[in-house]
């Protein structure tokens, strides 16, 4: 079974500073249709404006990925970590019993637009801990890399849950298939361009859950980058 969720029916916040769409519910939008889909509990495709960003804040018992689409992203967290996040950057921040963070935008004129993506761990209370890896566009170019893992494959960051995500590029006749092993899901989550997953053509924001399907198939990209979610 295979459900596609338009980019347009997502919850949206406008902060002037922060343009925000939520796939889950978050914050000030709630959707009892759309409150996760397995660990998986948020995707929010945020884009901050120059000069600006998140203070200081906290969070506990989730495994918190950010995956930049353009721009950059500076980072500060009570664990002592600082870095700059910029595209095909993956970073990891388990924030298992406590951890306080920061992200900003100090580009002057550029805007960064990046992914915040949520897996709920199957661990609570767990150490705090970061990650940080990148993943060139050769890696990801017509083919799926796994950018996050329970076991670290591949070269992928780890994550305190039974999942795979995998990223890709893809254009033209290029293609993939990802095969699902009996009773996992999948999430595809197009964050730009235009893709068609399993015969369903998905435009920029759009989402497709799948079930009880054996494999996730993606053809007939133009300028396509996603995002596939096994859980």
């Amino acid at each position: 079974m295979m459900t596609r969720r338009p980019a347009d029916e997502r919850g949206h916040g406008q902060h002037g500073w922060l343009d925000s769409w939520h796939s889950f519910s978050f914050a000030g939008y709630h959707d009892p249709d759309h409150m996760g889909f397995g660990p998986l509990r948020v995707i929010n495709e945020d884009r901050i404006a120059p000069g600006k960003g998140f203070g200081t804040h906290g969070h506990r018992d989730m495994e918190i990925l950010s995956w930049v689409l353009s721009g950059e992203l500076a980072h500060r967290d009570s664990m002592g970590n600082g870095s700059s996040i910029v595209p095909g950057d993956l970073q990891r921040m388990s924030a298992g019993r406590g951890v306080q963070h920061s992200e900003f935008n100090h580009a002057p004129t550029e805007t960064t637009h990046f992914l915040q993506i949520w897996i709920e761990p199957s661990v609570l209370g767990s150490d705090p801990g970061y990650e940080q890896k990148h993943y060139p566009d050769a890696q990801r170019r017509g083919k799926l890399q796994p950018i996050a893992s329970t076991d670290g494959r591949d070269g992928s960051v780890t994550v305190q849950q039974d999942v795979v995500v995998l990223a890709g590029l893809f254009d033209g006749e290029e293609s993939a298939q990802y095969k699902l092993a009996p009773g996992r899901r999948a999430y595809v989550h197009l964050a730009r361009g235009v893709l068609t997953v399993n015969g369903q053509r998905l435009d920029a924001g759009d989402a497709l859950k799948l079930v009880d399907e054996s494999a996730v198939t993606l053809k007939l990209g133009e300028g396509a980058e996603v995002l596939v979610f096994d859980l």
